[in-house]
């Protein structure tokens, strides 16, 4: 397949993707808005005024940074579960797989998907932030590369939840007792310096720690965990799960009936 060709192929399944969540925006990028938006008034406003400081900042500054990345990958893994698990559904993923269009297109245009929507949604976080903290970046360059490599990890993650799915029941186990759980002892409200010394090591092994530090990194230039060995740790998860992901494309057991 020529690359204009392949190209084409791309484009649509991108624009394809884009235009669903963004035909359906009241469903898809309105309630993380509201969601977050009361997180900001009980546990910024409320709550983050009987804390105090965390850290030399206060603690709306501090809960913002987790509260953006947090939004970002809830959205971009469940676009992509949502949207491949429906293509499957209907069989209509698989006339894109007998298709010349190359499985690394197929994928490529699904992570792409589901980075503009955490994207999309990040940035009206973000934007809500502002009326309740003054954002101020401390690193660009790392507050943008970590968002973007967060969302396409969380994205193929969607993508294969979505392959091993068999009813619309299967996707949504994985965010609500894995990633919902990961989440909240991910740092996004706490220091893990407040924890005993046992905790701060069981919270090491948890990867959305890593994620959420190095975008409070990125914002606030503090971090609870090494901001290198967090992006060798993204990029390595996304070679490993793109390999995966591809693999399954390329098998094609649980897609074709």
């Amino acid at each position: 397949m020529h690359i204009s060709a392949q190209w084409i192929s791309f484009s649509t399944i991108v624009r394809k993707e884009i235009r669903r969540f963004m035909r359906i925006w009241v469903q898809t990028l309105l309630p993380p808005a509201i969601t977050m938006a009361l997180y900001f008034v009980i546990f910024g406003a409320l709550i983050g005024a009987r804390i105090g400081d965390m850290g030399g900042f206060s603690y709306m500054e501090f809960v913002v940074p987790g509260l953006i990345m947090m939004s970002v990958l809830t959205n971009s893994y469940s676009n992509v579960v949502s949207s491949f698990y429906s293509a499957k559904f209907q069989h209509s993923i698989e006339e894109l797989l007998v298709s010349p269009t190359p499985n690394y297109v197929i994928l490529a245009g699904y992570i792409v998907g589901g980075v503009c929507r955490g994207l999309a949604v990040g940035l009206i976080v973000t934007l809500m932030s502002l009326f309740f903290t003054d954002l101020q970046v401390h690193s660009l360059s790392v507050t943008v590369s970590i968002v973007v490599l967060t969302s396409v990890l969380f994205s193929l993650m969607g993508l294969i939840n979505a392959v091993f799915a068999n009813s619309f029941d299967d996707i949504s186990i994985i965010p609500t007792f894995v990633l919902t759980p990961l989440t909240y002892l991910g740092g996004v409200f706490y220091s893990i310096d407040l924890l005993p010394e046992f905790w701060q090591g069981v919270s090491q092994l948890n990867p959305i720690l890593y994620v959420v530090n190095t975008f409070r990194y990125g914002i606030l230039g503090v971090s609870d965990v090494n901001i290198v060995t967090a992006f060798l740790g993204v990029l390595a998860f996304i070679v490993i799960l793109f390999a995966a992901s591809l693999w399954l494309l390329n098998n094609g057991k649980r897609l074709r009936s």
